[in-house]
C-alpha cells in the first residue's frame, strides 16, 4: 500500500468520530436524560482510560521481557507523560474558570483533546502496519478504528447534549479528536517508535482521569444516581463490545 493511499485510509478511521457527534444537536432537557448522557460519557472514558493504559505499558512489558537497557526511558515517558496529560489540565482549568469546573464547551474540547492523542497512537499502528506490507491488517485496524472512534463521539457530544452547540463547534472538536489519526498515519508509515507511542498513549490517559473526574462532578449536581449508574454501565460495556469487535477481526 502507497504512503498516500494509507493516509487517506488513516484520515477516514479518524473522522468517523463526525458520524457520533451530531447526537449533541438534541434537544435534551430532562435532568435525567442530561445525567443519562453524562454518565454515558463516563462509561465509555472509563473502558478507554482502561484501554489506552493497557496499549500503554505492552512496550514496558516488552522490554522487561527481552530488553531491560530501553525499560528506564520507556518508564520515565510514561510517568512523564501522565503528570504532563493530568496536570497540563489542572492549569489550564485554573486560568481559563473562575469556577470549580469548565463549562460545557471547554469539556467537550478537553475530552476530544483526550480522544485525539489516543487516535494519534491508532494512527501509527495504521501507518506502521501498512509500511510493513500487512495490507489486511492496515485495513482491519482502518475499520476497527473508525467504528470504535464513532462510539468515542459520544463521550465529547454528551457535555454538550441540550445546548444545541453550533456545527462549527461539532467541526471543531471533530477536527481535535480525529484528526490526529491523519498525523499518526504519516508518522507511523515513516517510523516505528515505542517511546513516542508510549507518550501520546500515557498523554491521554491523564488527561482523562482530570476529564472523567469532572464529568463525575457534573453528575453529581443532576441528581439523577440511577440514571447515572445505567449510563456507566451501559458507556463502559459499549466501548468493551466495539473493541471485542476489534478482536473478532484480528485487530
Amino acid at each position: 500500500m502507497s504512503f498516500l493511499e494509507t493516509v487517506v485510509l488513516g484520515t477516514i478511521a479518524g473522522l468517523t468520530i463526525f458520524l457520533g457527534l451530531p447526537l449533541a444537536r438534541l434537544r435534551v432537557v430532562a435532568p435525567r436524560h442530561m445525567a443519562f448522557l453524562n454518565a454515558l460519557a463516563i462509561g465509555i472514558l472509563l473502558f478507554l482510560f482502561v484501554d489506552i493504559v493497557e496499549h500503554a505499558v505492552e512496550p514496558i512489558e516488552a522490554a522487561i521481557a527481552k530488553d531491560a537497557s530501553a525499560l528506564p526511558l520507556l518508564l520515565a515517558v510514561l510517568i512523564g507523560g501522565f503528570g504532563l496529560g493530568l496536570m497540563s489540565l489542572v492549569y489550564y482549568m485554573h486560568r481559563v474558570s473562575a469556577g470549580p469546573g469548565f463549562g460545557a464547551t471547554q469539556l467537550a474540547i478537553v475530552i476530544a483533546t483526550g480522544i485525539g492523542l489516543h487516535n494519534f497512537s491508532e494512527g501509527l499502528a495504521i501507518g506502521s502496519s501498512a509500511q510493513k506490507g500487512d495490507l489486511a491488517l492496515a485495513l482491519t485496524l482502518v475499520v476497527g478504528f473508525g467504528l470504535h472512534n464513532v462510539t468515542e463521539a459520544f463521550g465529547i457530544a454528551a457535555p454538550l447534549a441540550g445546548k444545541r452547540p453550533s456545527w462549527a463547534l461539532l467541526g471543531l472538536v471533530g477536527i481535535i479528536g480525529g484528526g490526529p489519526n491523519f498525523l499518526g498515519t504519516m508518522i507511523g508509515y515513516t517510523f516505528s517508535s515505542p517511546p513516542v507511542s508510549v507518550l501520546f498513549l500515557s498523554v491521554a490517559a491523564g488527561a482523562l482521569v482530570f476529564v472523567i473526574g469532572e464529568l463525575f462532578a457534573s453528575g453529581r449536581k443532576l441528581s439523577a444516581p440511577l440514571w447515572n449508574g445505567w449510563g456507566i454501565g451501559i458507556g463502559f460495556f459499549a466501548g468493551l463490545l466495539t473493541d471485542f469487535i476489534l478482536i473478532a477481526v484480528g485487530a
